[in-house]
């Protein structure tokens, strides 16, 4: 079982990570800008599943393959880069999308936060450096810790984005006329992640 005061001092610092413009917070404003507000907090559900997979990942060791193989860490990057081009492409082709029913359309938006999350080799890297600074292995169970400082990660990430993509969301409302570039907008906030991900280092 975790400390309780390792769990209070483990709160404002993963927070600030929250709160640290990222990858998975553009993703979520552009879908929010896209779609609406039920976009932004369904891909930012998807975003705070994928990250729960990553954390029990490194729980159960298999991250340390991640950081130990630069091959692996590049394919996934590439697979990657090569959905989030799709999506802009998607985005460019289409042009803004109507927000769409809380049914078939919120579905594929957590897939997609979900698939941007998981193939973005850097935040396991990161969680391998983060989480482990409040684990302790005589306190219990090492997988139940990582598993419950990274729900207490994925809450705070999935309410930080999911409130980024509402602002988003409400900002493309008042901007509908200008409908088209929002879509274009949309496209280059996917492409320049794509961009991102191209270039991202290891360390």
């Amino acid at each position: 079982m975790i400390d309780p005061m390792v769990l209070i001092a483990f709160v404002p610092a993963a927070l600030a990570l929250n709160l640290t413009p990222g990858a998975d917070m553009m993703f979520c404003l552009g879908q929010g800008l896209r779609s609406g507000p039920a976009a932004a907090w369904a891909a930012s559900a998807g975003v705070a599943l994928g990250g729960l997979v990553h954390v029990s990942l490194a729980g159960l060791g298999l991250g340390a393959a991640v950081a130990a193989l630069p091959w692996l860490f590049d394919v996934i990057r590439w697979i990657g880069v090569g959905y989030l081009l799709w999506l802009a492409w998607t985005v460019w082709r289409t042009g803004p999308g109507a927000p769409q029913g809380i049914s078939m359309g919120s579905a594929r938006v957590f897939r997609s936060g979900l698939i941007v999350n998981l193939t973005n080799p850097k935040v396991i890297l990161f969680v391998l450096a983060f989480v482990p600074q409040f684990v302790d292995p005589a306190a219990g169970s090492i997988l139940g810790q990582f598993l419950t400082l990274g729900v207490v990660l994925a809450l705070g990430g999935f309410v930080v984005n999911g409130m980024v993509g509402v602002f988003a969301g409400g900002a493309g409302r008042r901007l509908a006329g200008a409908g088209r570039w929002l879509g274009y907008l949309s496209s280059g906030i996917f492409a320049t992640l794509a961009l991102r991900l191209a270039f991202l280092e290891r360390a």
